[in-house]
């Protein structure tokens, strides 16, 4: 009895671990894109059927409600920095949770700029200047500011093989690839009429490169 006993909690024990064991795949080498040294994430896809005029509204209204749906910070961070007929650049400020449980929130402001160039029916996004603040106080100060080049890259969230996460970056990678899937999702469902926004990720509107 003892025997069958203790063969039982040792495969209690080996499901709870291969449970908790994360497939990090996706956020391995080369999730995190760099351009000259700097991460900036990007994104391409037409509109095919809308006019020049409609696609630009739709991101600029896209951009506004990214800014307008913006956390507080120092600095009045989050604003349009340019709006013009074929381009719109602002800088964002959004929560980045990590966990979320009583007694328990870890969390950072997660600060990036935007840019959306929009020609004709095509859409191409850009998302760069990435960094986090972190560890705040109550009074939102003492704070650590954390640039994304300084610890979200290959080089510095990855161990040498480039097989694992470390686990302190690695938490911001992971739900930093996440935002940026999201974003780019919600930039493009923003041409879907809204009982028809997928699930994942059929859509009829738009074309993706």
């Amino acid at each position: 009895m003892k025997k069958v006993l203790l063969s039982f909690l040792l495969l209690i024990a080996i499901g709870t671990v291969a449970e908790g064991k994360k497939d990090d795949s996706k956020y391995l080498a080369g999730a995190v894109p760099e351009v000259n040294g700097t991460i900036t994430f990007v994104k391409s896809f037409t509109v095919p059927g809308k006019s020049a005029q409609e696609v630009c509204k739709t991101m600029q209204q896209f951009v506004n409600g990214l800014v307008e749906g913006s956390i507080s910070a120092p600095g009045n961070y989050a604003r349009i920095m340019e709006e013009n007929s074929d381009s719109t650049v602002a800088r964002v400020c959004e929560w980045l949770v990590f966990t979320k449980k009583a007694f328990n929130l870890d969390r950072a402001r997660f600060r990036y700029q935007i840019k959306v160039n929009t020609t004709g029916q095509r859409v191409t996004l850009t998302v760069s200047n990435l960094s986090y603040y972190y560890n705040e106080d109550m009074e939102t100060q003492n704070g650590t500011i954390i640039k994304a080049e300084e610890w979200i890259s290959d080089k510095e969230a990855l161990n040498k093989s480039k097989t694992k996460l470390y686990p302190k970056s690695g938490k911001f990678r992971r739900k930093t690839i996440d935002r940026m899937e999201e974003l780019f999702d919600a930039a493009m469902d923003a041409f879907e009429k809204e009982s028809e926004v997928p699930a994942k990720p059929v859509r009829k509107k738009v074309v993706e490169d």
